[in-house]
């Protein structure tokens, strides 16, 4: 039990966020069907071609698959109404670290193999070589496409209107929680290539795409970080639970997208520079893939090329 200092700062709605959470069964069994057939496929795939997903990769996706739960499923997000940090950190885990894990998973390939085949040759080949579905597929990988999509839906979420309509209505709130994830799988497609994508863009785009990508993310950080007023008025009453003020909540979700957002496109953005910039080392990556390899990998670095 909270000692009772806190449980006096907690207030009767507060409360029931905290101890009526229950565990969203629909999602939890969507998710959990996917990991099924993802690893069903893997499992198919590695009797019939050595190494083609590594129990890396498969850790990789598994552990995706498991932060978007923890993201919108587990009892953190039962209180993303009441602190804007962890608001903040649902946001997180869905565009910034879900996405990529999962694609380094090569989640495509394997589920085509776990999926079953009459399902895969009825709906989904015929679905993939749709011709509208092949064109919208030449607009989603585009770099500036991407860029936009990912920048838009973090400024364009984070305007009081639009924050205010995700925390009031539950359907809002659902499709922000969406619109954040689709955002981070197409952001993160021009820097993991997952298959069958192909991209014709030079090696030095991709550490200029992560470097203007943070910019925008920056802006809106540093502005809830110093602007000295609280923004979003629904958190003036609720952010003073667990003795946090409403403008300290702001302060520290700002520091903590800051400094996130920092650390997860730029560390990759100058491992892939350094990479460029050592042709000798390029070279003998690509030599020790041998031709077992699946695809071309740029190992220990973001940009990967897939089957």
């Amino acid at each position: 039990m909270p000692p009772a200092p806190l449980l006096k700062q907690i207030s009767p709605e507060q409360e029931k966020h905290l101890h009526h959470w229950s565990i969203p069964a629909p999602l939890t069994l969507l998710l959990a069907l996917v990991v099924f057939f993802y690893v069903r496929g893997c499992l198919h795939l590695r009797k019939a071609f050595l190494r083609v997903i590594t129990l890396g990769k498969m850790a990789s996706f598994i552990g995706g698959v498991t932060l978007i739960w923890v993201a919108v499923g587990s009892p953190l997000a039962a209180l993303d109404h009441e602190l804007l940090t962890i608001h903040m950190v649902q946001h997180l885990l869905l565009m910034a670290v879900a996405p990529p894990l999962i694609m380094l998973g090569r989640p495509v390939i394997a589920l085509l193999h776990g999926l079953p085949k009459g399902f895969v040759q009825a709906i989904v080949g015929p679905f993939f070589h749709w011709a509208p579905v092949r064109q919208l597929r030449k607009v989603v990988t585009n770099v500036v496409f991407c860029w936009f999509v990912g920048t838009m839906t973090v400024i364009g979420w984070h305007f009081p209107a639009a924050f205010a309509l995700g925390q009031h209505s539950v359907a809002w709130h659902e499709i922000e929680h969406a619109s954040f994830l689709l955002a981070g799988f197409l952001f993160w497609g021009p820097v993991i290539e997952p298959w069958p994508s192909v991209s014709h863009s030079p090696k030095w785009s991709v550490p200029l795409y992560l470097f203007l990508a943070t910019l925008p993310c920056d802006a809106l950080s540093a502005f809830l970080t110093f602007c000295g007023r609280v923004v979003y008025h629904s958190y003036i009453s609720a952010a003073h639970i667990f003795g946090i003020s409403a403008l300290q909540d702001q302060e520290w979700a700002g520091v903590l997208m800051w400094t996130s957002i920092t650390f997860i496109y730029m560390v990759p953005a100058m491992a892939l520079t350094v990479r460029i910039l050592s042709p000798a080392a390029n070279r003998g990556s690509q030599a020790h893939l041998g031709p077992q390899t699946a695809g071309n990998e740029l190992v220990g670095a973001t940009r990967i090329e897939v089957m």
